[in-house]
């Protein structure tokens, strides 16, 4: 007596190919992923200022990701979701570890507790930016502003001690005391639902266009001769334009004007 036959299973259809370009995106989102675990490899080998180095480079190839995708059409909700794991090692969790190994071992439990709340504010914060980009219903001006402090700005400020630590004063910038009031603050502003201005969808007028490119030349030569004292004038120049892009989303809240002053400039 013949077995009778099993039933085939049906093929399965052979993934689509995908072009390069379209995954140039993911492959900057990797990079900045390797970028943000190789500042804990610099830390564990006491080489502060290239851990701070490989955090700043994972956030220029955070800004470029997103900008490339859009550029070549290679937006995809894999590379958003990549995007995102990738924000919180490079942002969340390496800046906590660097800052733990820099100073916080020495504040003993209380100082890993403090650096775990850091890390756990950013993917808060993350998770929240991913569900409100479902919100169709958010007037256009809202594009101009972030919920909070975004993942890399909140990652540059908390590590302004060690910047600052290196031009001098190491003693006051390196005291578990110091670094334990920027991550508890940083922390909060990250999970606040404070407006930060987003420079995303900046347009420069043709005018200013000669200008900004100028300004952009100068600010890299000064990264370049003082990179310390540059991106420290930026982190504490970010700090006081909060209460500027504050005030600015409760003027077009009350008046539901997208083209008053809502620019992110």
């Amino acid at each position: 007596m013949k077995r009778p036959r099993a039933p085939r299973l049906p093929r399965r259809r052979p993934l689509p190919s995908l072009s390069i370009n379209r995954m140039i995106p993911n492959i900057l989102t990797l990079l900045a992923v390797a970028a943000g675990l190789t500042s804990m490899r610099f830390a564990l080998q006491d080489r502060w200022e290239h851990a701070v180095l490989a955090i700043g480079t994972a956030a220029v190839l955070d800004a470029l990701d997103g900008r490339v995708a859009r550029l070549l059409k290679g937006s995809s909700k894999f590379g958003a979701e990549l995007d995102s794991l990738s924000d919180f090692v490079c942002f969340g969790v390496a800046p906590a570890m660097v800052l733990y190994i820099w100073a916080m071992q020495e504040a003993g439990r209380g100082g890993w507790i403090l650096c775990m709340l850091f890390a756990m504010c950013m993917g808060l914060r993350l998770a929240r930016f991913n569900v409100s980009l479902e919100d169709e219903n958010a007037p256009p001006w809202k594009a101009n502003f972030f919920t909070g402090t975004p993942a890399p700005a909140g990652a540059g400020l908390v590590l302004l001690p060690m910047m600052l630590s290196f031009q001098g004063g190491e003693a006051f910038f390196r005291n578990p005391w110091t670094v334990a009031f920027l991550l508890l603050a940083v922390g909060a502003l990250t999970v606040s639902a404070i407006p930060t201005y987003s420079f995303k969808k900046v347009k420069i007028p043709n005018r200013w266009i000669l200008p900004t490119m100028l300004i952009v030349a100068g600010l890299a030569a000064f990264i370049v001769s003082v990179p310390w004292l540059t991106m420290s004038a930026i982190m504490i120049l970010y700090i006081c334009s909060i209460p500027i892009s504050y005030q600015a989303h409760r003027r077009l809240e009350a008046k539901g004007n997208p083209d008053d002053g809502g620019s992110g400039a």
